[in-house]
């Protein structure tokens, strides 16, 4: 099934949007933490836009007659027609050159890097990274290269993965209730259709997952929450405090709504990681700080 999608490669596409205040502070009502007392204070022009939360901008809104039974928009327009039924974010690497502000006019350019077919345990894969520049009149401010995964869909005889042991020495660790509520607000916020986020029934007699699945783009922003907080307390040489930048994430095994799973870091915050229930490794994560 090796089909040739090198005429992908190098396509483009841009799409521009303005920061604004009212999707920032519905993304604030989203992330809330239950422990964190006092009302939420909102977002004003100028503000900074926290780190990873340019994930509900930039929606493409596909029409409803064009989404995949999965409820993704259907391949074969920029990105390849891809001949596997299922896919996820696998992954991102991500530059932070300056921030995001609330009321800033930004385009985001993506670019297809390459197309990669590979047999896995469970079957054919193929794998699509793609780069998203973010730009606006001051110049670059965050560049993203993304990795997408397709797969088949699970045989019913296949067997579930072993997985690594989540590491055991942790500096700072924070505990996640991933409600079914906070799944679809964040669904309705990215504009995101995936069906695994929501509908249930498919996601297990489809999919084969035990339950909605937590969303990897919220997971890698729970974990950017964690380092930008961890920067925050450590002195940079001159004095003032240390920023993120550059931030990398890879997901190893899924999360679901109303099953509890941690987020941890080591004591400079260089090695992030999320942990299910059991203390099977999640999510792996490595940032990097500048002064």
């Amino acid at each position: 099934m090796n089909e040739d999608f090198s005429d992908w490669i190098g396509q483009t596409q841009s799409i521009s949007d303005v920061i604004d205040a009212r999707h920032a502070n519905l993304m604030a009502a989203t992330m809330a933490r239950p422990e964190v007392e006092g009302e939420i204070k909102p977002f004003s022009e100028g503000d900074e836009l926290p780190l990873g939360w340019q994930w509900i901008y930039f929606l493409q809104a596909a029409p409803s007659s064009q989404l995949g039974r999965d409820g993704h928009s259907k391949t074969g327009g920029f990105l390849p027609p891809i001949p596997l039924p299922r896919r996820m974010w696998a992954g991102s690497r991500l530059e932070f050159l300056q921030p995001l502000l609330i009321g800033d006019q930004v385009e985001k350019k993506t670019e297809i890097l390459s197309v990669t077919p590979k047999e896995g345990k469970s079957g054919p894969l193929y794998f699509v990274t793609v780069k998203h520049s973010f730009t606006k009149q001051t110049g670059l401010c965050l560049v993203e290269e993304q990795d997408l995964v397709y797969r088949s869909d699970p045989r019913p005889d296949s067997v579930a993965p072993q997985l690594s042991e989540a590491p055991a020495q942790a500096k700072f660790s924070r505990e996640i209730v991933p409600t079914s509520t906070w799944l679809f607000r964040y669904s309705a916020l990215t504009f995101n259709g995936h069906r695994i986020h929501y509908d249930v029934d498919y996601a297990r007699e489809v999919e084969g997952y035990r339950n909605l699945v937590f969303h990897g783009p919220l997971s890698a922003t729970l974990l950017l929450e964690l380092a930008s907080e961890i920067a925050g307390k450590q002195q940079g040489k001159q004095q003032g405090k240390q920023k993120l930048a550059s931030f990398s994430f890879r997901a190893i095994s899924p999360l679901f709504a109303d099953r509890s799973f941690s987020i941890h870091a080591n004591a400079n915050g260089s090695e992030i990681w999320a942990a299910n229930p059991d203390g099977k490794l999640a999510i792996s994560a490595k940032a990097s700080f500048v002064d």
